[in-house]
């Protein structure tokens, strides 16, 4: 007998994780806005509560269109399962959660969105934990920073905002040899342009808010789990792989082997921690996702084009985009990205500070927001915004200095796009 046919990503990313409505037919997921859902009987809800039957229970752990696209969203990134949650930071939070406790650590790339360094200095120490920045392109920097207590590695597969492409294989080799996680942030890349696990990643993480979604509507975050790692493996993961005092004292490993991430994080994560999708977002982040390889392959067009004309203006001093062959990730973009290296990038201007604050002012097509993956083009100066509680020495190793501007690069057509550019660069 033939093995089954894998479907294609374009196929995958309308149909995975949605049947029809078993109740009325209807062809488009729709949205189940319940609390609480009713029981068959007495013996059916224990068996819910016990995890020895799967099915609905409470809107803040399990909801049919967020599993719809919880289910897809493992189809796309090829994980054995997937929790969706409120925000792209909840599901930092979600994918550690797990993992950590009092005194441990995490090694993470100095090359990370602003916000999210902000999360894993300061926020994360009220929980007692603590993490470790190292140059993510340097491999023994990264073996060296592991220590007894750390837990993870994470980094982007496309960086915000200067766009460097991880060498995924290499980190996940360091991580490997560790019996720890390689955690990876694929917001930038989405599962269309970078497969992550295929290249050794443990857990996976997004904002769904950006690419995904597509249009800048709703908020939202996801944890896709490999279901590769043996948390078993060396006791360092007891949330996982032990007894659980706050489960009944259920070994989740033992139970539900490639699949105790994922029902770990909905049993618990969102038990307790309450950073619950609601299913109206995940309905607009379903139908975003339908086209999101044909927008996608737009987004990448427009920012080769853009990014190659930035280049060779004479206002400008430099452009991260790793698509150009003078990127010195270009090399990377053919084993990482093959269908392209997304749309987010930055810009240094020889103006300086005040000439990018100018620059961004006088763009009249670009939105000036706090976001990217919107099929609108969008910029914003880092420096001053999303990387502006960062020191100095942090905002140069993000990529975000004072004379840098970030551009998320939209659908729209390319030479407006351009046109819009060359006039708010002839005005600094």
């Amino acid at each position: 007998m033939s093995e089954e046919r894998q479907q294609g990503f374009d196929t995958l990313q309308v149909h995975a994780g949605a049947e029809p409505d078993p109740a009325t037919g209807a062809r488009n997921t729709p949205i189940y806005q319940s609390t609480a859902f009713v029981f068959r009987d007495s013996e059916h809800a224990a068996n819910l509560f016990a995890l020895k039957e799967v099915g609905y229970i409470y809107s803040r752990l399990t909801n049919p269109t967020i599993g719809a696209l919880q289910n897809r969203m493992a189809a796309l990134e090829g994980g054995a399962g997937a929790v969706a949650c409120s925000s792209g930071h909840a599901a930092q939070i979600m994918a550690l959660f797990p993992l950590m406790g009092p005194g441990l650590n995490i090694v993470a790339s100095n090359r990370l969105y602003g916000g999210s360094v902000t999360q894993l200095t300061r926020t994360i120490q009220r929980f007692g934990w603590s993490t470790k920045f190292v140059d993510i392109d340097d491999p023994k920097a990264i073996e060296a920073a592991i220590d007894e207590n750390t837990r993870a590695v994470y980094c982007e597969s496309i960086a915000n905002p200067g766009g460097h492409i991880a060498d995924l294989r290499a980190i996940a080799d360091v991580a490997d040899a560790a019996g720890i996680p390689l955690i990876v942030d694929n917001t930038t890349a989405t599962p269309y342009l970078c497969n992550p696990i295929a290249h050794g990643a443990t857990l996976v993480t997004h904002s769904t808010t950006k690419y995904l979604t597509g249009n800048g509507s709703v908020t939202g975050g996801c944890v896709v789990d490999s279901g590769k790692f043996d948390w078993s493996a060396s006791g360092k993961f007891p949330s996982l792989a032990a007894p659980e005092p706050a489960y009944n004292g259920l070994n989740f490993h033992e139970a539900l082997g490639a699949m105790a991430f994922t029902f770990h994080s909905i049993a618990i994560g969102l038990r307790d921690l309450g950073m619950t999708m609601n299913p109206q977002g995940a309905h607009y982040t379903l139908m975003g996702i339908e086209s999101l390889s044909l927008r996608m392959q737009k987004h990448v067009a427009n920012a080769e084009k853009v990014a190659a004309w930035l280049e060779a203006h004479d206002a400008v001093d430099a452009v991260t985009y790793a698509g150009l062959k003078s990127s010195p990730y270009y090399d990377r973009v053919a084993k990482y990205c093959p269908k392209g290296a997304s749309s987010l990038f930055t810009v240094a201007l020889k103006a300086g500070h005040d000439g990018c604050v100018k620059f961004v002012d006088s763009l009249q097509l670009f939105s000036h927001v706090a976001n990217l993956g919107d099929a609108r083009s969008l910029v914003i100066h880092p420096a001053s915004t999303t990387h502006s509680q960062l020191n100095d020495e942090q905002k140069a190793a993000a990529g975000a200095a004072p004379n840098i501007v970030r551009f998320s690069i939209g659908i729209e057509d390319a030479d407006d796009l351009i046109a819009d550019l060359d006039q708010a660069l002839a005005s600094i």
